[in-house]
Parts: structure tokens; sequence; C-alpha cells
């Protein structure tokens, strides 16, 4: 089994930052994905940015959301089975409850584990 717990959440004012953390415990071997996606008020959950495995499995590579490009950056450290994602340029918008959510993959299937969500709140 896999525990995510994100951190970081808080309120900032528009155009101020915010660095969210997220850890995995448990039986981490086999990160294939490490991802943010975020939740506001009565919208759907959406896609944030991720890192997934390539190079063979050597590397990530990171993709992101047009809303967030150029403001935010995802980052890991495999070897403590963290990912961060630095959020530059908040704006009211940004509002939402964040999660993680990373994959196990090991010669078979992917599996998701989702964190509780951390919230972000952005005041114009």
């Amino acid at each position: 089994q896999v525990q995510v717990v994100e951190s970081g959440g808080g309120l900032v004012q528009a155009g101020g930052s915010l660095t969210l953390s997220c850890a995995a415990s448990g039986r981490t071997f086999g990160i294939y994905t490490m991802s943010w996606f975020r939740q506001a008020p009565g919208k759907e959950r959406e896609f944030v940015a991720e890192l997934r495995r390539s190079g063979g499995g050597v590397t990530f590579a990171s993709t992101y959301a047009d809303s967030v490009k150029g403001r935010f950056t995802i980052s890991e450290n495999i070897a403590k089975s963290t990912v961060n994602l630095q959020m530059n340029s908040l704006k009211p918008e940004d509002t939402a409850v964040y999660y993680c959510k990373i994959t196990i993959r090991n010669n078979g299937p992917e599996y998701p584990y989702w964190g509780q969500g951390t919230q972000v709140t952005v005041s114009s």
C-alpha cells in the first residue's frame, strides 16, 4: 500500500507564490508518474502538472496544463519519494484544493494513489 500526503497550502495574495509538497510512503518502489491536480468549488478536478518516467526510466519528463505554463514548476526527489509544485504569479482562479497523485508500475498495471488534498486560496 502507498500513502500520499500533501502539504504547503494556504492563503496568498494575487501575484504571490506558494510551494506545495507531496510525500509518498509505504511500497513506493516503481513510481511511474507524480502529478498534481486541482479542484475548484463547483468544478471538476483538472490536471495541473505531471512528471512521467522517460529515458528508459532514468529520468522524468514534465508536462503542464496551459493555464499554469510559465508560472508553475513541478520537481521531484525520487530518492525521498517526494514531488513539489512551485507556484508563482498566483491568480484568484488558481484557488482550489490541490491533489497529489502517484502511480506505481512494476512490469504490469499502473496503480494510482491519491492524497487528501491541500487548500490553496488566492485573494485578489
